[in-house]
């Protein structure tokens, strides 16, 4: 079978196309027939030996794939050969064949596209588990998503709305605030030029915000918190600013809040069948139409190093995704 192989740390230029040998699936495993693989902004650090996990070279970059099963191995139920299938894996999916974990797999409705299914695992699951699972966000409360324009801050803006939730959407620039318009946020603020924290209060009549979802940290996290509503939540999911934020605790007792931590990876492996929840519910709001996962472009295998450069040099405007 076609893989791309990362080789050496050298990043995504220097991936290659080879056959390799094809899996099988062993006990507990699904063999997946991968159609496209979506692609992340951590496949150009995890290919360069930057990222949190450092695989055994050589492997395959991309965590988020779609396809058919091509096989069941032993003791799996609920899934047949010929079904359409997602499934969230870490990394190795730019190749024609994975075994996967069956608890990892989860079938695909009518009426929502490969390219489609393999965009929502990483993005829209964080936001799910976080609003949902972390933040046991409730309808008719007030959402204020830091770093709304980035690909975590957008799945996050419509999923909030899907829960019922009244959004304000917190970016650098006008043109990005205009973009997070577009998918359903309620209100506006342009953090690059003023008091976060009255800019929070002023947009919900002096009460602030339930529930922060915080994807930027440095600087902004610390008023975002002394804007929260009694009893509010402040989502850490992380540090696009790049700085690791200090809170002064007294906060949190004074508000009666909560800081809370948003580790998806983790969850996802200590709690797969919470993950395969929420992926349905995810899935549901694709195929009724209230979800629509932005694409950004189609590559074939053969430019698996032009895709990755997309993401690289940050041109992206949506998921890129690679047709094996």
């Amino acid at each position: 079978m076609k893989a791309a192989l990362c080789k050496s740390l050298d990043g995504p230029g220097a991936l290659e196309i080879e056959e390799i040998e094809k899996p099988e699936a062993a006990q507990g495993e699904v063999l997946i027939r991968v159609h496209v693989v979506a692609l992340n902004h951590f496949d150009t650090l995890i290919t360069r030996g930057k990222y949190q996990f450092k695989p055994q070279l050589p492997f395959s970059p991309g965590g988020e794939i779609a396809g058919v099963v091509a096989d069941v191995g032993a003791g799996v139920t609920g899934l047949r050969r010929g079904q359409r299938v997602m499934a969230y894996i870490g990394w190795g999916g730019a190749r024609e064949f994975v075994a996967a974990p069956a608890e990892a797999v989860v079938p695909i409705p009518e009426g929502v596209s490969d390219e489609a299914a393999a965009s929502i695992a990483i993005t829209y699951g964080t936001a799910i588990h976080g609003l949902k699972d972390r933040g046991h966000l409730q309808a008719g409360e007030t959402v204020a998503v830091l770093g709304a324009s980035g690909g975590a801050g957008l799945a996050a803006v419509e999923i909030a709305k899907l829960m019922g939730a009244r959004v304000i959407a917190v970016a650098s620039s006008p043109e990005k605030l205009e973009v997070c318009r577009d998918h359903g946020a309620d209100s506006l603020i342009d953090y690059s030029g003023g008091d976060l924290k009255s800019a929070l209060r002023a947009a919900t009549n002096g009460t602030g915000p339930d529930l922060v979802y915080d994807c930027v940290g440095g600087a902004f996290s610390e008023p975002a918190v002394r804007a929260l509503n009694w009893q509010g939540r402040l989502l850490v999911i992380g540090f696009a600013a790049g700085a690791i934020p200090s809170l002064p605790l007294n906060l949190l007792l004074l508000k009666g809040a909560e800081a809370i931590g948003v580790f998806w990876g983790e969850a996802v492996k200590r709690d797969p069948q919470a993950h395969r929840a929420n992926m349905q519910d995810v899935l549901g709001w694709v195929a009724s139409g209230a979800l629509q996962p932005r694409i950004h472009a189609v590559y074939p295998l053969d430019q698996i190093v032009e895709a990755i450069g997309v993401l690289d040099r940050r041109e992206a405007v949506g998921k890129v995704v690679v047709e094996i």
